[in-house]
């Protein structure tokens, strides 16, 4: 268990920023309740409170699973991927959001892309490839991916297109249960 270190804090933060943007990452570490940190143990970013690091730096490091909330990993190449487990964080910041249709939502959660035909509202001046946290009709968020198009060309789009690429979502919590952690 350690602070994340150069590339690391540059591809994790580039990837959080993608979906929070960087003022609200500051929210993040500097909270009313205390000050918040990134850690990494295990190729996992964990998101804590500096009390909790602390009393977690007295256990041995092979004995300790997790430490506060998993926000995602890296990979062998050294890319950072988001899990499902950061959406209680992403979601109240999030500064570019989809709404789903209900007839789209079961799709969704089963790990499918988001076609225009399922799309119910989209946030004004959303670019290509920005990161959006994916809701219901009734604001509840459902997981987090990538715009496949701008606002624009997706207004114009086949209902048949790809507007939002499949990154997570909460059904992960039953499918891959054995790796969230």
């Amino acid at each position: 268990m350690r602070p994340l270190h150069g590339d690391e804090t540059k591809a994790f933060f580039e990837k959080l920023a993608n979906y929070i943007g960087s003022e609200n990452i500051k929210r993040l570490l500097e909270r009313s309740d205390g000050k918040y940190q990134f850690i990494l143990h295990k190729e996992r970013v964990y998101y804590a409170s500096e009390d909790i690091v602390k009393k977690a730096g007295s256990c041995a490091r092979e004995n300790l699973v997790s430490v506060g909330v998993c926000f995602g990993k890296f990979t062998k190449t050294k890319k950072f991927r988001l899990q499902i487990t950061a959406l209680d964080y992403l979601a109240p910041y999030a500064q570019f959001k989809v709404w789903l249709k209900a007839s789209s939502e079961q799709s969704f959660l089963y790990g499918n892309h988001v076609l225009k035909s399922g799309l119910g509202r989209v946030t004004e001046n959303t670019d290509q490839y920005q990161g959006v946290v994916v809701y219901t009709m009734n604001d509840v968020p459902l997981g987090f991916g990538v715009a496949a198009k701008n606002t624009s060309e997706i207004r114009k789009g086949d209902p048949m297109n790809i507007v939002v690429f499949h990154q997570a979502d909460i059904g992960e919590y039953i499918r891959a249960e054995d790796t969230l952690i």
